[in-house]
């Protein structure tokens, strides 16, 4: 598989993978396993709203705490 980035994105995909002690390829399988992920993630989320109607102001406010106590863990590189 090829890929090809402009300059500065790729500079910056080289630069993050170094701070985080990775490969590029390394780097870039995570990243690419975090977005299909996330998009799983959208798709059950509406598979569940389409189910049980839109989630609540209550219901994002409870994800958005979830996911913000867990994105400290991602940037360390600790999983």
């Amino acid at each position: 598989m090829s890929v090809s980035f402009d300059l500065a994105l790729g500079e910056e995909i080289r630069a993050s993978a170094t701070r985080s002690g990775q490969s590029v390829s390394a780097w870039l399988a995570e990243s690419a396993r975090d977005r299909l992920r996330l998009d799983a993630l959208g798709d059950a989320v509406a598979a569940w709203g389409q189910e049980h109607g839109p989630l609540t102001e209550a219901e994002v406010a409870d994800a958005e705490l979830v996911l913000q106590g867990a994105m400290p863990e991602r940037r360390a590189g600790r999983h």
